[in-house]
């Protein structure tokens, strides 16, 4: 079992505090996959209409973050993506310890919008990068051309037809805290209705 960092303790405190950490300061170790099954029932746990799973886990491992690096330096000219956008692309696969992507996968139903499955499989991703984050280890959600070009993305993660990636969540051990960044103006975007 891998050694997980020590977890914050407050869990308001956590949430008025998160911060993302940054991929090129993500290390190994990563959760081992007892540590990571734990993150991925916590991810799970979104609100879900219907009861649809409307999303899944594809779990990358180095060897497959090796193979998808150079899948995307390879095929990026290819797909007519920009030098420094493969580069970027390529990165994410290269630098990261361990990855999860989360595969939006809508069910027809006749009751639940499909917006409302959009909305769960991005919660996925949320609660996916908190788990890790409450449990210590550093995390960052990205996506790129690499989740959003269908050409790449379907061989890369096994999509089904009505499938695609709603964020790739890289996890790892952080190598230095993050950076603060400016955070929203909650008095500019709040409004308080009465009556």
């Amino acid at each position: 079992m891998t050694d997980q960092p020590a977890p914050p303790q407050d869990a308001r405190h956590f949430l008025l505090t998160r911060r993302s950490v940054p991929l090129r300061t993500l290390a190994t170790p990563a959760p081992d996959r007892h540590a990571l099954a734990e993150l991925l029932t916590a991810a799970a746990r979104v609100p879900d209409h219907g009861k649809l799973e409307p999303w899944r886990f594809v779990v990358l491992e180095r060897p497959a973050l090796e193979r998808l690096a150079a899948a995307a330096a390879a095929q990026g000219p290819a797909l007519g993506i920009e030098p420094d956008r493969i580069a970027k692309g390529q990165g994410q696969f290269a630098e990261s310890p361990l990855a999860v992507a989360v595969i939006a996968a809508p069910r027809e139903s006749p009751v639940i919008p499909p917006v409302e499955q959009v909305l769960s499989a991005g919660a996925v991703c949320l609660s996916l990068l908190n788990a890790a984050l409450a449990a210590g280890w550093g995390a960052s959600w990205l996506t790129g051309w690499v989740a959003h070009d269908r050409r790449f993305a379907e061989p890369a993660f096994g999509l089904g037809p009505q499938e695609w990636v709603a964020g790739i969540v890289h996890i790892g051990t952080r190598t230095a805290p993050p950076p603060e960044r400016p955070r929203p103006d909650i008095g500019a975007i709040t409004t308080w209705v009465s009556e």
